[in-house]
């Protein structure tokens, strides 16, 4: 077992004695937000938005644009939150609804359609 990190979803653990608790915390509840009952907007906006709300997930289709977007591989998980872009890496078996298209995709080295 990791001193860290939770093994699946890579929650980091408080340590103990630790400064500042509630940053170790939050940053688990931020990926929590994002892992579990995963929705995005879409998979298939290739342009960065320019605005999102708080908590916006996007699947990045290939040719992604934008300063953060461009950087990132087709398939990418990310979340936006606080202002800022942040990839969310889920494991094999891991399920996301895509809003804009109302189906079910899943995690099996690359995003498939689950059927």
């Amino acid at each position: 077992m990791s001193d860290d990190a939770t093994p699946r979803l890579g929650l980091p653990y408080v340590a103990a004695g630790q400064a500042q608790k509630h940053v170790t915390v939050n940053e688990a509840f931020a990926r929590l937000d994002g892992l579990v009952q995963t929705a995005v907007v879409s998979r298939t906006l290739a342009a960065q938005p320019a605005d999102p709300p708080d908590g916006a997930l996007y699947l990045l289709p290939a040719g992604a644009t934008g300063d953060v977007w461009g950087a990132e591989d087709a398939g990418a998980l990310l979340r936006f939150e606080s202002g800022g872009w942040r990839r969310l890496v889920p494991d094999a078996g891991h399920i996301v609804w895509v809003i804009d298209e109302a189906v079910a995709l899943v995690e099996n080295g690359g995003w498939q359609t689950l059927a």
